[in-house]
């Protein structure tokens, strides 16, 4: 499973022309599932992410997760995570997990999430989404609950 992870200020997700999440601060979490993920990988990487000290202190440091700050999370499913571009031109997609796979696990991992916020807004699986985030930093950390990288 792999996260991209972004601070934001403001982020929203439309679908069709409507906004379907959004949030006023927080994180926003890009989440690609592989066809080897399990549970564990899904409670790895939430309780990852929630722990993450990514926002500023008082001092100004880099010292305070989502869950001190009580801030919002946007969490956006993305198979295209993993798309392998070592050989070609175009991606493939040989290690992302079938969509009845991955909406069970993106599913779980968004339940996760709430464990650790009050608000976790959600895009929709399988569509085509325009998501606005407005990054704050800007700062971006990339996780695999493999630990590849």
């Amino acid at each position: 499973m792999r996260a991209v992870v972004q601070r934001t200020r403001k982020a929203n997700v439309e679908v069709e022309g409507k906004i379907i999440g959004a949030i006023t601060g927080g994180l926003v979490v890009f989440l690609g599932v592989s066809k080897d993920d399990e549970q564990a990988d899904a409670d790895y990487l939430a309780d990852k992410i929630a722990g993450l000290r990514i926002f500023e202190d008082q001092a100004g440091l880099m010292n305070l997760s989502i869950k001190e700050k009580e801030g919002e999370i946007l969490c956006i499913s993305q198979f295209t995570l993993f798309g392998d571009c070592r050989k070609g031109r175009r991606p493939g997609f040989s290690d992302a997990a079938s969509p009845e796979k991955a909406i069970v696990l993106y599913d779980y991992f968004c339940e996760k999430l709430r464990q650790h916020s009050q608000n976790v807004a959600v895009g929709r699986f399988q569509s085509h989404m325009l998501v606005y985030v407005e990054n704050d930093g800007p700062v971006t950390v990339l996780l695999d609950s493999r630990k590849t990288f």
